[in-house]
Formats: structure tokens, C-alpha cells, sequence
């Protein structure tokens, strides 16, 4: 049994297609196979079930697979450590940011984030929270940015900064006539959301006090596009809140933005991780590269209600 061997299980149960882990692990998919039937010849059981299609992990196999999971964890975890120890940070990693969050703060930290590390190499996914969580358990990606918190055991948190959320109506709507909102006067009648699945729709929701009604409106986008719910806004179809950051980026009419009362309504943007990863010289260069290129206003939040998401 070897490391590399292990390596090409994970692969399998993560891609369940022989020909996608042989890419992932840059080996022939012959050579990969050939080595996960010589494991299953030593373990003595089979691993995959594949006379189903997909194919899936036996009973044993899930065992198996999950202290695959465990011993590569901690071959990582050494591995690093020799690494930090050498004050060197280099190599690829794998970073997952939710859709909300990623037009708005990529382009903010990226520049700086490599000109400090240039022998780093970030691959960057946009991924729904649920799935940034699945993918650090399942080793798919290293780094995720989202809102926070989540309250999962298998997963260490580090809050970076609190966003505000703002309401924007269409010209005409009567709540512009106030200067500052309070969460009671929003109800979700009229409230644009992206679908389910997107922590922001969620957060949203919570903001709004009344429970939603057969007469409110939701308008669900598929890509998730914060954009087109604001021109749909502007068509008077109803209202939207709004991330802070967003404001800067997108095209609207800032005579219809109106802010909360304090306490205000905010998300929590953190990083999140694995409790197995160790790098962490290289979550502090991201902690501040985030941190030194979002706007002074974002960081000096000060009386606000943090909403949750799950």
C-alpha cells in the first residue's frame, strides 16, 4: 500500500469517473486503475462498486476511503509543516468563493495577494456556501471565502470583516421617503432574491420581519446575478438588498439606497478552512491582503446586527 495509491482512491471517490482522476492525478487512467485493483487485491475487498453508474464506494470502502482521507491529511499536515518551518510559501491552492462575494472582492485582494506571495499559484472557484463546505471536507479545494458563521465542527472560521447590507428600491417606492430604515417597516412583499441555495438569499429573508406570504415575490436567477436583479428594480418589480461592496461596482441609482438604523444589518465575510490545514502563514497574507484593499467604511462597522445564514 502507498501514498500514491491512496491518492488515486480519493481521486476516484471525488471525480467518480476513472477517466477525470486519472487527469487529476496526471497519470494514464490505465496506470490508475491498474494500481486501485492491485490495492483492493492487498486490502482484500472491493473499494468501488462499479456495476453502478456512477460507480460508488462499498460499505468497506467508505471506511477505507475515509482513513485514506485522514492518513493524506496528515502526510499534508507534515509535509507543510517542513514547508512553514523554511519560511517558504509556494505550490497551488485551491480557493472557493461564494457568487455574492466574488465580483466584488477577488479583483480587491488578488493583485496583492500575489505580488506578496509570486510563487503562489491561487485556482479560484466560484461555489454556493454548502458546496465550499462539502469541498473542504472532501479536500476539493484548501480556502474558501464566505459568510460566515457556519457552526461546523469540522471546520475552523476566521471572520475578516462585516459587510453592511443596504435596501434599493424602484423611483416611487414609499419608503424612500425615509432617510434610515428599521428592519420592521421591510416585509418580503416585493423582495427580489436569488434562488435557494445562495446564503445571501437567505441572510435577506432574516433581514426582512414578516414571515413571507402567498403575496410576495421572488424572482429566482440562476447564475445568481446580483446585476440583474437590480435592473429589475429599476423596472419598478419590486426591491433587493444589497451587500455593501456591491454599490461601488454595479451601475444604480444611488438616490434610491437607503441604509439601516443602527444596529445594522451586516454578513460576516470569513475564511474558512479544514481543522487539518496548517498554512498558516499563508491564511495570514490573505487575511491581509483582504483586509488592507476593501474601503476603510467596511472595517469600521461598529453597532450592527450580524445576520445568519443557515
Amino acid at each position: 500500500m502507498t501514498l500514491q495509491q491512496l491518492e488515486y482512491v480519493i481521486a476516484l471517490d471525488n471525480h467518480r469517473n476513472f477517466v477525470r482522476a486519472a487527469a487529476a492525478c496526471f497519470v494514464t487512467q490505465p496506470t490508475l486503475t491498474m494500481q486501485v485493483q492491485k490495492l483492493e487485491e492487498e486490502v482484500g475487498f472491493q473499494i468501488f462498486n462499479r456495476s453502478k453508474k456512477p460507480f460508488q464506494p462499498t460499505k468497506e470502502g467508505e471506511r477505507f476511503i475515509e482513513s485514506a482521507r485522514r492518513i493524506l491529511n496528515e502526510f499534508s499536515l507534515l509535509k507543510n509543516q517542513i514547508t512553514q518551518e523554511k519560511e517558504q510559501i509556494s505550490g497551488e491552492f485551491r480557493l472557493g468563493i461564494i457568487p455574492t462575494l466574488a465580483p466584488y472582492l477577488v479583483h480587491r485582494f488578488l493583485p496583492y495577494f500575489l505580488k506578496e506571495l509570486p510563487d503562489t499559484n491561487l485556482i479560484i472557484s466560484e461555489l454556493q456556501s454548502e458546496h465550499i463546505i462539502d469541498s473542504l471536507k472532501r479536500d476539493a479545494i484548501d480556502i474558501g471565502i464566505m459568510a460566515t458563521p457556519i457552526g461546523e465542527n469540522q471546520i475552523r472560521e476566521i471572520p475578516v470583516y462585516n459587510e453592511p447590507f443596504l435596501a434599493y428600491f424602484p423611483d416611487g417606492h414609499e419608503l424612500l421617503n425615509k432617510k434610515n430604515l428599521s428592519q420592521e417597516e421591510l416585509t418580503t412583499h416585493g423582495l427580489l432574491l436569488l434562488e435557494e441555495g445562495h446564503c445571501f438569499r437567505d441572510q435577506a429573508l432574516n433581514i426582512c420581519s414578516a414571515a413571507p406570504s402567498q403575496e410576495h415575490q421572488f424572482f429566482e436567477y440562476q447564475s445568481g446575478s446580483i446585476g440583474t436583479l437590480l435592473r429589475l428594480v429599476e423596472k419598478g418589480t419590486g426591491f433587493t438588498l444589497l451587500p455593501e461592496l456591491s454599490i461601488e461596482h454595479e451601475k444604480l441609482n444611488k438616490n434610491n439606497l437607503r441604509r439601516f438604523l443602527h444596529p445594522e444589518p451586516v454578513r460576516e465575510v470569513g475564511i474558512v478552512v479544514h481543522n487539518t490545514f496548517s498554512r498558516e502563514v499563508l491564511l495570514d497574507h490573505l487575511k491581509k491582503a483582504i483586509k488592507t484593499n476593501i474601503p476603510d467604511y467596511i472595517k469600521k462597522v461598529e453597532e450592527i446586527v450580524r445576520i445568519k445564514w443557515r
